[in-house]
This record gives structure tokens, C-alpha cells and sequence, in this order.
């Protein structure tokens, strides 16, 4: 039997969009991410998440980001660097009130600025909330 609180944790792997076998990156790791999530995930995947220096192509970036962590747009145009064409990156900041809260506005600003679209918003553990970034559907593709 699975604890209640084991069973919030594994699906947030699947809530993310992470599949069996997929390669997902980690961008930001310190201290105080949440390592429950990250757990999660690598069950998920089946092996480890990678971290900022891997040269494989990335079908998930996990961006774990603070308010006093730089330039978002900067970070976000490393994070598309290894990113797949159908790749996403999942900006995880800290909650309102906890420490780093960064300002949803802050995210809505950058992510056109560098060529990617916003389309969820959720949960990620007790702490963090995770903002999904997708490069949009170019038009030729909508014919």
C-alpha cells in the first residue's frame, strides 16, 4: 500500500508530463529545492535526472528559480539550448510567502521575450509552483 503522501509525490512526476524513459535536465539545484519532487521524478524516468552540464538532448527541463538568481531570460535561453524541438521546461519557483517568491509577472515577461509560450500553472510539492514553457506552434506547422 501506498502512503497518501507518497502517491501526491509520485504523480508529480506524471502532473509535470514526465514519461518513463524520458531525459530530464536540472537547471538551479541548491539546497532548498524539494528533494521529494526530484525523487519522484527520477522514479519516474527511470534513472537519473542530469544536471546543468549534460550534452544529450533534453526532453524536460526542470528550472529551479529564485528571485535573486539573475536574469530569468538569460536562464531560459540556456535551458532551450539542449531542449528538443517538442521539449519543455518547467520554471519551478517558491510559493507565495516562502523564501525566493518570485513574481508570476516576473515569468510572464521574460517567456515571450525569448520565444516561448506559457501553459500551466501547478503545484510541485509543498513549496514550489511550476510554470510550463513550450516553444509555440509555428504557423506553418498549423496549416
Amino acid at each position: 500500500m501506498v502512503a497518501a503522501g507518497d502517491a501526491d509525490q509520485s504523480s508529480v512526476a506524471e502532473r509535470l508530463g514526465i514519461k518513463p524513459e524520458m531525459v530530464v535536465q536540472e537547471i538551479g539545484w541548491d539546497e532548498d529545492v524539494d528533494d521529494d519532487v526530484r525523487a519522484a521524478i527520477e522514479e519516474q524516468i527511470g534513472g537519473d535526472i542530469l544536471d546543468e552540464d549534460a550534452d544529450e538532448v533534453i526532453d524536460v527541463v526542470l528550472l529551479w528559480w529564485r528571485e535573486d538568481d539573475g536574469d530569468l531570460g538569460d536562464a531560459l535561453i540556456d535551458a532551450r539550448g539542449p531542449l528538443d524541438e517538442h521539449g519543455v521546461i518547467w520554471v519551478l519557483t517558491p510559493k507565495t510567502g516562502q523564501p525566493g517568491h518570485v513574481e508570476p509577472s516576473e515569468i510572464a515577461e521574460a517567456v515571450p521575450a525569448v520565444g516561448l509560450a506559457q501553459t500551466a500553472n501547478i503545484s510541485v510539492g509543498p513549496n514550489w509552483i511550476g510554470t510550463r514553457l513550450v516553444s509555440p506552434k509555428s504557423k506553418s506547422k498549423q496549416r
